[in-house]
């Protein structure tokens, strides 16, 4: 599989379903075969991603030619990072409004079609980082860099931005913002639009209106949206109730805040998914996504919500009419692709679930959980080399993830369910470990540890983890009936009980 040098590997492929059939990882074949062990550098949690340019080149032939040709014409436009607002109020506790703003200049500054815009999760991965700003650039392919500081104290704010290229590090445009809270829209929608001018992208009417709309009037509730969403991202059943109590806070002082009513019944649908499978959480997910479609049926996110809310009472064919709504509204919706990607795969329809995880992973290219998923339905459809090459990369994005948010248990299994179907058993199994740990009762993790034990053939702890995650709440029944990380346990007396419970 080298040449004589033995440098050179003259088909991944081939050693990715090599690896597929046996249980030897890619360090032990590299051992066995006499060559240098090779590792990412400042790799601290070992990764099994050793061959990272073959891998880059793989992936990137994947792409149909259009495709890449795009993606160079897109490179060679205007482009822009926004990176996490710095927190400069002296009690540090207003990161997740720092975050905010951030997040709303990059949905801000997406809208225009001659602007590229760094997704939230590529830029806020370089938070608190020492990188600068020509290797930011290089890492998210971008020319520019915004970059921002936020000092709040009471009703007032100061608000330094500026943007640099990212090439010669030579500042384009600065500004220092003295206001009341109450002037936040402003602010953004100013730092937006000299953004725009400084990189001379051109706005439609449309685009210029679309960008003017600020989401509340009320900025007490945006602080309490801010909140929700920071604790809704940690996908913990008492962060999502966190989360939930923070949205109704502030439905209550604007009533017609879109964002908060969509948010409000995503937590709904959690809990009814993930925590407590009952008619009142299933009631108020419908309610209240309901309303945020009422309030605005051209809302993305309010279209993606319901739809997920229509799932829970197997009102498939309105749900999946409200995704593709969604999809259309908001192309680059990622919630929209991952969301009905995981309804089609519970429901068996793998075929349609990978199209859509492909569509989501194009959207968000740095997300950890969906090439993982993807790459078991890669398995399942027996194709080996893809599944592989689809594992490698999300493992590494998880463990990427990992080093800024070392306590997210979700990353910590989904790497680990990775690593051990790549054969890296032992350390899947101590990253498993880890996030029990770190959340014993958490239906989720009980549930994703019990496939990883599954796969180990650990057959006992497997099923008291699975039995514990449906006593603690879980009752996706089709990601029980689905899920072949389940196949080695199908057979135990035990689970077969379980899945009567589910029924």
């Amino acid at each position: 599989m080298t040449d004589a040098a033995g440098d050179r590997l003259d088909s991944w492929k081939e050693i990715a379903a090599y690896l597929k059939r046996g249980t030897r990882t890619v360090q032990r074949w590299e051992a066995e075969e006499g060559l240098p062990v090779r590792r990412l550098q400042h790799d601290k949690l070992g990764s099994v991603y050793a061959y990272k340019k073959e891998l880059d080149a793989w992936w990137a032939s994947r792409r149909p030619a259009e495709e890449r040709e795009s993606l160079v014409g897109a490179e060679s436009g205007a482009s822009i990072a926004v990176l996490p607002f710095t927190d400069m109020s002296q009690e540090k506790d207003q990161g997740y409004f720092c975050e905010g703003m951030a997040e709303e200049i990059i949905n801000a500054l997406g809208r225009p079609n001659g602007l590229r815009v760094a997704s939230r999760i590529s830029s806020f991965q370089f938070r608190s980082s020492s990188a600068g700003t020509r290797e930011i650039g290089r890492k998210l392919r971008v020319g520019t860099i915004l970059e921002g500081g936020v000092r709040k104290s009471g009703n007032r704010l100061r608000i330094t931005v500026q943007l640099t290229n990212a090439e010669d590090g030579y500042q384009l445009w600065s500004a220092r913002y003295d206001r009341e809270m109450s002037d936040v829209f402003a602010i953004q929608d100013e730092i937006a639009e000299n953004v725009v001018q400084a990189l001379k992208v051109t706005l439609s009417p449309g685009e210029r209106a679309a960008r003017e709309k600020a989401p509340t009037s009320d900025v007490q509730a945006y602080d309490l949206y801010l909140r929700g969403r920071h604790y809704f991202y940690h996908y913990g059943t008492r962060d999502i109730e966190f989360a939930r109590n923070l949205f109704s806070r502030a439905i209550e002082l604007d009533p017609h805040y879109v964002l908060a009513w969509a948010g409000l019944a995503d937590c709904w649908s959690y809990l009814f998914l993930y925590a407590q499978r009952s008619d009142e959480n299933r009631r108020q997910a419908e309610e209240a996504s309901r309303r945020a479609v009422e309030l605005d049926p051209e809302s993305a996110q309010a279209q993606a919500s319901r739809a997920v809310a229509l799932s829970l009472s197997e009102r498939n064919e309105e749900a999946e009419a409200a995704f593709e709504k969604a999809i259309r509204m908001d192309p680059a919706l990622f919630e929209a692709h991952y969301f009905y990607a995981r309804h089609c795969f519970v429901h068996g329809r793998v075929e349609e679930a990978v199209a859509l995880y492909e569509r989501a992973m194009q959207v968000r290219p740095e997300d950890y959980q969906v090439p993982l998923l993807m790459a078991q339905i890669y398995d399942d459809l027996g194709r080996w080399d893809v599944a592989a090459e689809t594992r490698c990369r999300g493992v590494e994005k998880a463990e990427k993830h990992l080093e800024w948010n070392p306590d997210d248990a979700r990353a910590l299994y989904m790497a680990a369910n990775g690593l051990v179907a790549l054969g890296e058993r032992e350390r899947g199994l101590e990253l498993a470990e880890r996030a029990l740990a770190m959340r014993p009762d958490e239906p989720m993790t009980l549930y994703n540890v019990g496939c990883i034990y599954s796969l180990l053939g650990r057959v006992e702890p497997a099923v008291h983890c699975l039995e514990k995650a449906v006593g603690n709440g879980l009752g996706q029944k089709g990601w029980f009936d689905h899920d072949s990380n389940l196949d080695p346990i199908r057979t135990h007396p035990r689970f077969a009980r379980l899945m009567k419970k589910l029924a």
